[in-house]
């Protein structure tokens, strides 16, 4: 596979990417927390949008992947600042924000906050405001004494090393969250969520696709589906969504 290039922001962060040129609207796959865009997803979008001639991005935020950076120096709102440094400067005219679990809450902010430039958006087990009703809500007495005290705390992960926390993450996402005011969302979305994900929970999807407002907006539920959405027939649904939030299909 190519290597990467490489993209200095304004911060002085340098984001890794692949850029497949080709007919709009631009895909753009925003990944989760501490994932990179070698991911399953990432790659068979790319390889599906080659074949299908359409535009498409996948990158690093900073502290990810081949980006640079160290992950606990990074936060939700440097990520989005990433993300949308990424899409002005390696995309042109309208996209469609594809977004994995903390890359769903991503989407959702750029959505959010360049409503002209999306076309469509499509999530997957999308996670948004994890690190307040995810994180902190749930964290022991002694964990937010340690977080006060030591900057961060360590958490275990079903998919990878333990994460670790720090308190600008959690301090910095409360400056983020899109749960706690208006959502408008004036154009086609879908919503994915696997039944049997133990990373987000069905209750958060539900409170997405109730709390959003827009015109055309529809949650899909896939029994048996768990947090990684990765096998063959998950990947045929990411793609499909894709093709409805476009107006494209059959």
């Amino acid at each position: 596979m190519a290597d990467p290039s490489f993209l200095q922001t304004k911060s002085g962060r340098k984001i890794a990417y692949h850029r497949t040129g080709g007919r709009g609207p631009w895909i753009v796959f925003l990944g989760g927390l501490k994932s990179d865009m070698m991911g399953t997803k990432a790659v068979y979008l790319e390889e599906w949008a080659r074949a299908q001639g359409r535009a498409y991005l996948r990158f690093d935020y900073s502290g990810h992947g081949e980006s640079s950076g160290a992950f606990t120096d990074g936060c939700i709102g440097d990520w989005a600042e990433d993300t949308r440094d990424a899409v002005a400067a390696l995309t042109e005219g309208p996209i469609v924000p594809v977004g994995s679990s903390m890359g769903g809450w991503q989407a959702l902010l750029l959505s959010r906050a360049q409503p002209e430039r999306i076309a469509g958006l499509v999530t997957i087990a999308a996670a948004p405001d994890f690190t307040e009703d995810g994180y902190w809500a749930t964290f022991s007495p002694e964990q937010k004494t340690q977080l006060e005290r030591d900057g961060s705390v360590e958490l275990p992960s079903d998919y990878m090393e333990p994460y670790i926390i720090t308190k600008r993450m959690i301090e910095d996402g409360r400056d983020q969250l899109v749960l706690r005011a208006p959502l408008p969302l004036p154009f086609p979305v879908r919503f994915l969520q696997g039944t049997a994900d133990t990373a987000v929970s069905l209750d958060t999807a539900v409170r997405l696709l109730e709390h959003a407002t827009g015109p055309d907006m529809q949650l899909s539920l896939i029994k048996d589906a768990d947090h990684r959405f990765s096998d063959g027939p998950c990947l045929g649904l990411i793609t499909d969504a894709i093709i409805d939030a476009l107006g494209e299909g059959a």
